[in-house]
């Protein structure tokens, strides 16, 4: 048992990205308006991230290089390189810093639901200060052990509120095998996928990776380590979901909303569950957002390898007290943010077809370079993620 969590690590840090403040409303919303009917989306969501994390993570072990630097190296375009990597700084270091503010936001508001609203004017603070201490001590094992333990209690937490519920089980496989798009839902099922095929993390999972392992021998590990932790995050996606749909409380636009609405039925327990489950999620995109741009800008400028950097450091302290600053003034910042998404719209695919042509490389990946039922799921997923950038960037816009 010991030998097979010791390999669990760098997929439950994907996760823990994924699983936001943002993700936990859009699956409340898309659970209180459509019912069980969505999960399909989800189901082809974590389809989507295992295959594209799992080419992230071949190529991070096998190469020992960040993803940005394995781009870079391989453009023999100087112009064509320079856009790439303006491209991938802004949508991810500059993306992050304004999303950055929703995940502190987020913890917040679970602390809020535990505590009251006594705390709700120091919970930036609180939550800004523990990211810190995890993110400055510079080690890979202590930050990858804190963040799988949050992610063991939200998990816990969201999965024990879709049970109190007392869901119906024929309706929930009939919405995750059968696809349906209600009137009105297109925009829900696009965010459904957006919010959990994330390109910052293709970006974060190539780095960690290294960090856990460097041996062809580990790819077995990283396969299992992404399979078991993706799936771990879609289910707590959509027991969220099925929370939602389950209480059928129309007024349900937030997590909060949807902790009120069990109350009555379900007593207290059902808040302090989401509560808790909030704030895990709030907190893990906390850390793991400044991370993933620290990452970035190390494999864009060729920085010492080492958590320890101080410019390494620089980029996810700035970050950080970026969001704890906006979120602390309720500060919005509309055109970063519409920046952010125009950006993301646009790296999506643009990095999902990066990362295919790398991994089919045999100077890069060599006997471990995509079979072809690998490339056939690849391009499917491709398209799905061109789609995504085009409405992305349509929604930016309009």
């Amino acid at each position: 048992m010991f030998k097979w969590t010791k390999n669990i690590g760098p997929g439950t840090l994907v996760a823990a990205a994924f699983i936001g403040p943002g993700t936990v409303t859009l699956c409340t919303i898309s659970g209180a308006q459509f019912g069980f009917t969505l999960l399909w989306a989800m189901v082809l969501s974590i389809i989507a991230t295992i295959v594209l994390q799992e080419m992230a993570a071949r190529v991070g072990i096998i190469t020992q290089k960040g993803l940005a630097t394995v781009i870079k190296d391989h453009i023999s375009s100087p112009i064509a390189k320079k856009t790439a990597i303006l491209l991938i700084l802004g949508a991810v270091v500059v993306g992050n810093a304004a999303y950055e503010a929703g995940n502190i936001s987020g913890a917040s508001l679970g602390i809020t639901a535990l505590l009251g609203d006594s705390f709700s004017s120091y919970s930036p603070f609180i939550i800004g200060f523990i990211a810190f201490v995890l993110l400055s001590v510079g080690n890979y094992k202590v930050l990858e052990r804190s963040l799988i333990g949050l992610v063991l209690l939200m998990s816990f937490s969201f999965i024990v509120t879709a049970i109190i519920t007392k869901p119906d089980i024929v309706e929930i496989v009939k919405g995750m095998m059968i696809p349906t798009i209600p009137e009105n839902s297109t925009l829900i099922i696009i965010g459904i996928i957006g919010t959990t095929v994330v390109p910052y993390n293709l970006f974060l999972h190539a780095s960690l990776v290294k960090e856990k392992w460097s041996n062809e021998s580990d790819l077995t590990h990283a396969r299992r380590d992404v399979i078991i932790s993706i799936i771990l995050g879609g289910l707590v996606s959509m027991a969220i979901m099925v929370s939602a749909a389950t209480i059928s409380e129309t007024g349900v636009k937030n997590v909060l909303d949807l902790a009120k609405g069990l109350t009555p039925l379900y007593g207290s327990a059902a808040k302090y569950f989401l509560g808790i489950g909030l704030f895990a999620a709030g907190i893990t995109s906390t850390i793991t957002a400044p991370l993933a741009a620290a990452y970035v800008a190390r494999s864009c400028f060729g920085w010492e390898d080492s958590l320890k950097d101080i410019k390494f450091k620089f980029v996810w302290f700035s970050i950080l007290v970026l969001g704890i600053v906006f979120s602390s003034l309720d500060f919005r910042p509309i055109q970063i943010i519409t920046f952010a998404q125009i950006a993301n719209g646009l790296l999506l695919p643009i990095v999902a077809l990066f990362l295919l042509w790398v991994v089919n490389k045999t100077a890069v990946l060599g006997k471990h370079k995509n079979t072809l039922v690998q490339n056939i799921f690849s391009i499917l997923i491709i398209l799905i993620t061109i789609v995504l950038g085009i409405k992305g960037i349509v929604s930016a816009v309009v």
